[in-house]
């Protein structure tokens, strides 16, 4: 069995319907890459489209069994300016034919090294928190939690954790990490929480010493703090 990897520039008739055939086939059975239904050739076509429309901003790479394409993964930058030395890793897949082989760990390494080589400094992914087989993959490539919006991924009426993962890839000489630390752009200077503003204007004991209308002696007779 050969398993070789390549970096399509371009697309053409043959790759459009080898990349839609595992991407239906992937979500077809159960695959969580952000459809909820098997995609169409439109939508495929699109999205390939989208991931080699610049070859600076963002690459595919393919893995081919013995001729076949049996899996894909990619990376996109990002279209902030703050975040371009940023990107995305998205869709990174094997077709159920193909499960077994190696073929997830095999195109994230490649994603990873090709983005380092672009020179990007950091990749980020998101991954649906009940994937832990995927989790676990990410996190035996260097990959870490940042952090997780709890039931936010929608899959007809259940609710999924949408887990976001990172990994830095190194920072050119001459950059500056500056971190949470005051000054700087963007920089202003902390001010009290609004919980203390609002109990400066809560009234003290020394304000209240002697009221016991009926309210107060409500309050205190339940044992709830006013």
């Amino acid at each position: 069995m050969e398993i070789e990897l390549s970096w399509p520039v371009a697309t053409d008739e043959r790759l459009r319907a080898e990349v839609h055939e595992v991407l239906h086939a992937v979500v077809a059975a159960g695959g969580a890459i952000g459809w909820t239904s098997p995609p169409g050739r439109a939508q495929t076509d699109a999205w390939l489209d989208g991931v080699l429309a610049s070859p600076s901003d963002g690459a595919l790479v393919v893995a081919r069994v013995d001729g076949v394409l049996r899996g894909t993964a990619s990376w996109k930058r990002s279209d902030s300016e703050v975040f371009a030395h940023m990107a995305e890793v998205r869709r990174v897949t094997s077709h159920p034919a193909a499960r077994g082989l190696g073929l997830g760990a095999r195109l994230l390494g490649a994603v990873v090294e090709h983005a380092r080589a672009a020179g990007l400094e950091m990749l980020t992914l998101g991954v649906r928190g009940n994937n832990h087989g995927a989790i676990q993959l990410y996190e035996s490539l260097g990959f870490r939690e940042w952090g997780r919006l709890p039931n936010v991924i929608a899959v007809g009426d259940v609710r999924f954790d949408d887990v976001r993962m990172y990994l830095p890839l190194g920072h050119r000489p001459g950059v500056v990490l500056h971190g949470s630390a005051p000054g700087g752009p963007g920089s202003s200077p902390a001010r009290a929480s609004a919980g203390r503003r609002q109990a400066g204007r809560v009234a003290t004991p020394a304000r209240t010493a002697g009221r016991t209308g009926p309210l107060q002696q409500q309050l205190r007779g339940s044992g709830t703090r006013a």
